[in-house]
């Protein structure tokens, strides 16, 4: 008689309440299960298809008192159709060499990374972050992870991308960019840059992570359309507000 070893307790836990990074008055709480072991690819996989996110060997999901905004969200590959100002972006940034890179920290990109920090979150807490930090949040990974780097036709690094591979898409983890570069809209293109890298992958989805539209720093992710999020333990269509329809027939007749 042959015998299957026990499998081994997964247990979540509930973080204690902090202020929330990205509304003003109120107070955000996540529950968190550790990734490792052979399971973790398949386990980071089913728990981003449930809204999850990463953090080094760490999976989390909002679990806030009284408030739902951190909304997750991804695009549909397949599906994507870019607005006429997102044309526009990749157009300009046809010049930049792109790369996938290990994940590996090394100084140029933690010297562009605290650039990024000081001057777009200065008052988060990255930006107080050691090069032993950035390291961590790099390389702390047990599933299959890159460094998207972007740079200027001379070398120059002006941008990266934390990206983790799924069964089902690419997940964007964390990016940072060349500031002064406002005009190239890198941000932006980083993320342009993985729905074509997806398509080509033929994997269907990029998880942008968590939509909070009532923050300036994250309203952004619902331009790329069309767009899923996850609401009442499924994927929905994110259906368009009218006057976010009107401000984006703003924007096009601006160009």
């Amino acid at each position: 008689m042959s015998f299957k070893p026990a499998r081994r307790p997964h247990f979540f836990y509930t973080t204690a309440p902090l202020p929330c990074p990205y509304l003003a008055g109120r107070t955000e709480r996540k529950v968190v299960t550790e990734l490792a072991g052979v399971s973790a690819e398949s386990l980071h996989d089913r728990l981003s298809r449930g809204g999850f996110r990463r953090s080094h060997n760490i999976a989390y999901a909002p679990v806030c008192p009284n408030c739902n905004a951190c909304v997750p969200i991804r695009i549909r590959v397949r599906d994507f159709q870019a607005n006429r100002t997102q044309k526009r972006v990749a157009k300009v940034n046809q010049d930049l060499l792109v790369q996938e890179m290990p994940p590996r920290a090394t100084a140029e990109q933690f010297h562009l990374f605290q650039r990024y920090q000081r001057q777009r979150h200065s008052d988060g807490d990255m930006a107080t972050m050691s090069f032993y930090d950035y390291r961590a949040m790099i390389e702390d990974t047990p599933i299959e992870t890159s460094v998207v780097e972007f740079r200027l036709p001379d070398g120059t690094l002006v941008g990266g991308c934390l990206t983790d591979r799924l069964g089902d898409g690419l997940s964007a983890v964390y990016s940072f960019f060349s500031t002064e570069l406002d005009q190239r809209s890198l941000g932006t293109y980083a993320i342009l840059w993985l729905i074509d890298h997806a398509m080509a992958l033929d994997l269907p989805h990029v998880y942008l992570g968590y939509w909070v539209e009532e923050s300036r720093k994250m309203a952004y992710k619902a331009k790329f359309k069309p767009s899923e999020i996850f609401r009442s333990g499924q994927w929905l269509p994110l259906v368009e507000r009218q006057e976010d329809v009107r401000q984006e027939s703003k924007e096009v007749a601006a160009f």
